[in-house]
């Protein structure tokens, strides 16, 4: 009882904390908060649990190696940001083209992966759930997402981003409170378990490469030229890499000797029942956390695949025109596609963002650091071609 008092208590504080005008009115912070709403909204809930169950004791080790892998793309976009005020080349502008239609392409995915959490977590403590019922949920969600497009009501579901990056930071910190206590307890006795985990480096691998969706969304920053600098954006971008980094990195840490791998329970929702172990009060906040987040992260997205689409075309086709066949692709992909193989095509599709990104930084950099950005453009390749996913029960 005390210490869901106190997880709650925390997460009252958090809550209130975000909302002090003398934080929300600093341009960097504003800045920061569409990014970090995009990196810890997309994989947190999901991505526990699958390194949990196929690293074990090495969880802590491949979440380093996917936040490194974000750095290094991010970096790569923050060299794009700055490079912003040069003349382009031809190529340098059909290169940006090319990366916008990708990542339209990606955010297509992206959203149904979000939807597709949104169903599962939304049915996860009722007594109808089941995959066809979260489908089912997921289907609506996605109808309700294009209807808003089409009709124009983006704008007003936009606002709620900042809400629900707060509630999402308020329900993490009771959710590292309850876990740190958890953690000190099983330690304390003995308990703590070291899994060797079920792959070898090269399957290893190739769920990191499947994985670097539960880290994207570092990219927003770029796309916010019309509300903040350059200098802003960079900083907002690094700031919400390194945040959410730390916060990534006390979670695996803390979860990672816990539990003993299964992976015939490895589902979407596993974090909820591992939660019901560590403090009964989890598993409902988790819910809403989750309800909230994933779904301003679909609208967002939406938003912005529509919006990348629209300039692509140049103009020919308007965005609202093309909510309702994004979110038709969202639907065929919920209907014949396992969360776990959506996690690894959304990986996927934002690695080859991600590679034509690190090509854009090589083209206008020199010496040592356009190699640099070479090597990371064929490591990007790489994750676009060889990504697996982590196929759960």
């Amino acid at each position: 009882m005390i210490l869901n008092i106190s997880i709650l208590l925390l997460a009252l504080v958090i809550l209130g904390g975000m909302f002090v005008p003398a934080l929300r009115a600093r341009p960097r912070w504003r800045a920061m908060v569409t990014p970090l709403a995009s990196i810890i909204g997309s994989g947190f809930l999901v991505l526990g649990p699958i390194l949990e169950v196929r690293f074990g004791a090495w969880a802590p080790l491949a979440m380093a190696v996917l936040c490194l892998v974000g750095w290094l793309f991010g970096a790569a976009v923050r060299n794009n940001i700055a490079a912003e005020e040069r003349p382009d080349t031809a190529l340098i502008s059909r290169i940006e083209q090319i990366a916008q239609f990708a990542l339209s392409f990606a955010y297509v995915i992206s959203v149904a992966y979000y939807l597709n959490l949104f169903g599962a977590f939304a049915v996860s403590l009722t007594p109808w759930h089941s995959h066809f019922t979260a489908n089912v949920v997921t289907t609506v969600a996605l109808g309700v997402v294009a209807v808003a497009g089409f009709g124009g009501g983006f704008h007003a579901l936009e606002r709620m981003e900042y809400a629900t990056v707060a509630l999402k930071l308020a329900i993490i910190g009771g959710l590292l409170l309850g876990l740190a206590v958890y953690f000190g307890k099983t330690a304390a006795q003995g308990d703590l378990i070291f899994d060797p985990g079920q792959l070898g480096p090269w399957d290893s691998l190739r769920l990191i490469f499947g994985l670097i969706v539960t880290v994207q969304g570092f990219e927003t920053a770029r796309y916010l030229g019309k509300s903040y600098d350059a200098p802003t954006r960079i900083d907002a971008m690094r700031w919400a890499q390194m945040l959410s980094t730390a916060i990534y990195m006390v979670y695996i840490v803390l979860l990672a000797y816990l539990f003993v791998p299964d992976a015939n329970t490895l589902t979407e929702t596993s974090i909820i029942e591992m939660m019901r172990v560590v403090a009964p009060i989890l598993p409902a906040m988790l819910v809403a956390a989750a309800l909230a987040a994933q779904f301003s992260a679909a609208v967002a997205d939406t938003g912005g695949a529509g919006g990348l689409l629209a300039e692509f075309t140049r103009g020919r086709l308007d965005p609202k025109h093309a909510y309702p066949v994004l979110i038709g692709a969202g639907i065929a992909l919920t209907w014949s596609a396992d969360i776990f193989a959506i996690i690894s095509y959304a990986s996927r599709a934002f690695a080859g963002y991600y590679t034509l990104q690190a090509v854009l930084a090589a083209l206008q950099s020199k010496g040592l650091k356009s190699k640099a950005f070479w090597a990371l453009a064929l490591l990007g390749l790489a994750m676009t071609v060889l990504g697996i996913p982590a196929e759960g029960s």
